[in-house]
């Protein structure tokens, strides 16, 4: 699950269909428009294949504030959040606090914890937050709960 943005997003969705796997994509707009323009094409694969999910009506007026509110949506339909990279203004971070809020788990990255530029990982890691590294990339994904969950919401979907 992601939220069909550039960059990191859209490598994450590209890689779960081409690897044959499952993805649903969380958008900041209605189902009927896409952002980026770019990402048309491949969110029209996923809404064809996949999950797409919006919680705008359709035709109505995209705003900045959608995308924070988009991204609180993620961290409320997963059981774990994973931030691979973020600056200290991105959209991101408001996924990572509501999924901390929410008493979900939260992972960052070795290098965002390590990168020295920013004070926000630290914050997360003091109210839970935990390092993903590669070293303990196989314990996590052990411990998470069962990942058929995206599969049964993709064909709930397709039923309705």
């Amino acid at each position: 699950m992601s939220g069909l943005a550039a960059g990191i997003d859209t490598a994450a969705h590209t890689a779960a269909i081409e690897a044959g796997g499952h993805t649903v994509a969380v958008l900041g707009t209605p189902l009927d428009q896409a952002y980026p323009r770019e990402n048309a094409a491949l969110q029209a694969v996923i809404g064809r294949d996949h999950l797409l999910v919006s919680q705008f009506a359709e035709n109505s007026k995209v705003t900045p504030k959608n995308f924070p509110m988009r991204n609180r949506t993620m961290a409320l339909l997963c059981d774990a959040t994973v931030i691979i990279e973020a600056g200290p203004t991105s959209g991101t971070l408001h996924q990572g606090w509501e999924a901390l809020r929410l008493g979900r788990l939260l992972f960052l990255t070795e290098a965002v914890v390590q990168n020295a530029w920013l004070t926000w990982p630290a914050q997360m890691m003091h109210y839970g937050a935990q390092t993903l590294s590669e070293a303990n990339l196989e314990r996590v994904i052990e411990n998470l709960p069962a990942l058929g969950a995206v599969a049964d919401l993709a064909d709930l979907a397709h039923a309705a």
